[in-house]
């Protein structure tokens, strides 16, 4: 229904009139809560969803209360009428995630978009630093988070009702991000050649048993997919030793392929096991009947991908309305049914949300928070060498270096332009595979400046630095 801007009238869909009357008698007073939901009167999105999961209507039990927010919310987000969301979900899974909240909040027209990390990260903040907002919400900032607090650009989301529904590896302790998207991060194995027996309990059986060693486990170039949370809940040193002996040791064969087609090659026999694997993308392999089953050693590599609210935003209540719900029962089901992301919700637990369950359930986890993306570089300085000097199918590229200023930055400082012997010559700067450094500390891409000396290091005939060390 409609309102006027001052009316003390409110919008609650499908709810009973009791609760209407109860509720609107709080606005009219300036305070108190909207309920924007009812147990008997769920949209038609939602049980559809649950129907297809074949979930009970029960497992929503309290929904009514987590979608309770201040009544200033809806009548500001009536008045915004419009949110800017860009991520990384497909557009088909954010059509199938975002339904429900449409037919509940149909006064709030979603403009979304999917874009990579420069698009979505780096440039969204340097248009927030220009007064311009090209999104109200971002997601997956990973290592740019702290470019993110130092300008003080996120809101505070501890206001957000359904905040403390998350587990608190999943949020950010000064509510600058809630968890957005979990993955785990393991082990997929053929199940024609490797026994139950076999499968290592912890990530140091690896290096023990004797029956993985010798190319038996193949291996990606994404070190951040597991080992950077070993490194988090381990430590440095830890860590540290454990790559020099699965590389020196265990030997796998290291690849140039993705994680995907590492499944494929498991499949088909290459190697007995893939690391680092996905539980969802190997469940689609199982449900397919392909010999194939996924495995976790503790502890557990679990990677948060965030979702932050710009400070300042033009739409600051329709954005906590959408966070508020997103992180609801019906919000966390809703991304498990469009990508089957396990519900950071505390109170949704259980292997009915577990591709493997028994590979994760009672295992201590190992969290990937934006804390740990300032020690990466310091991982890759370890898993860089390694990883190139092992024989295999990715042999050791010579490396070529040269020192010189920077005449032109693109795409954020994912491309940098030098002078070198009097011609052009552009090298990429990968945000994860390169090590850069400003005045000997590691820095993120958006610190680079036309002028600045630096001194690149890169393989033979490839345009990727491996290390690019600036001084301002």
């Amino acid at each position: 229904m409609r309102t006027g801007l001052f009316s003390p009238r409110i919008y609650v869909p499908r709810t009973a009139l009791g609760a209407v009357i109860a509720a609107a008698v709080m606005v009219s007073f300036g305070f108190g809560t909207v309920s924007t939901a009812h147990a008997g009167e769920l949209p038609k999105a939602t049980k559809q969803i649950l129907k297809k999961l074949k979930f009970a209507p029960s497992i929503l039990k309290g929904l009514d209360g987590e979608l309770k927010v201040p009544a200033g919310w809806i009548k500001g987000a009536k008045k915004e009428g419009t949110l800017k969301i860009i991520a990384s979900w497909d557009p088909a899974q954010f059509k199938k995630l975002s339904a429900p909240f449409k037919e509940r909040y149909p006064f709030v027209n979603i403009r979304y978009s999917r874009a990579g990390f420069n698009a979505r990260v780096i440039k969204s903040l340097i248009a927030w630093k220009q007064g311009r907002f090209v999104t109200d919400i971002v997601t997956g900032f990973g290592g740019g988070f702290f470019s993110y607090r130092e300008a003080d650009a996120l809101m505070d989301l501890r206001q957000i009702p359904n905040y403390n529904n998350l587990e608190k590896g999943t949020r950010e302790p000064g509510g600058l991000w809630v968890g957005q998207r979990l993955r785990y991060w393991c082990m997929a194995y053929n199940t024609d050649r490797v026994k139950k027996s076999d499968l290592p309990k912890t990530w140091g059986d690896l290096i023990t048993n004797k029956r993985w060693h010798g190319g038996k486990i193949g291996t990606g170039n994404r070190p951040q997919l597991w080992l950077l949370m070993l490194w988090g809940k381990n430590g440095a040193e830890w860590t540290t030793n454990y790559m020099k002996k699965f590389f020196s040791v265990v030997k796998p064969q290291v690849r140039k392929e993705g994680t995907n087609a590492l499944l494929s090659l498991v499949i088909a026999g290459e190697f007995d096991a893939a690391i680092p694997s996905a539980s969802y993308r190997t469940s689609q392999y199982v449900a397919k009947g392909a010999p194939i089953a996924w495995h976790c050693p503790t502890p557990v590599p679990l990677a948060v991908s965030e979702m932050g609210v710009l400070k300042g935003n033009p739409h600051p209540n329709a954005s906590k309305l959408f966070v508020n719900w997103f992180l609801s029962k019906e919000g966390q089901i809703s991304q498990f049914a469009a990508n089957s992301a396990p519900p950071a919700h505390k109170g949704l637990r259980g292997k009915k949300f577990l591709a493997f369950p028994d590979a994760v359930e009672g295992k201590p986890i190992a969290f990937r928070r934006p804390e740990l993306e300032k020690e990466y570089p310091k991982l890759l300085r370890i898993w860089n060498p390694l990883w190139i000097g092992l024989t295999g199918p990715e042999k050791k590229v010579p490396l070529l270096s040269f020192s010189s200023k920077i005449t032109k930055i693109k795409r954020g400082g994912r491309f940098l332009t030098f002078k070198v012997n009097g011609k052009d010559k552009t090298i990429k700067i990968s945000g994860r595979r390169t090590v850069l450094s400003i005045n000997g500390q590691e820095a993120d891409r958006s610190n680079l400046k036309i002028g600045m000396r630096c001194k690149v290091g890169h393989p033979t005939g490839k345009k990727e630095a491996k290390s690019v060390d600036c001084k301002k």
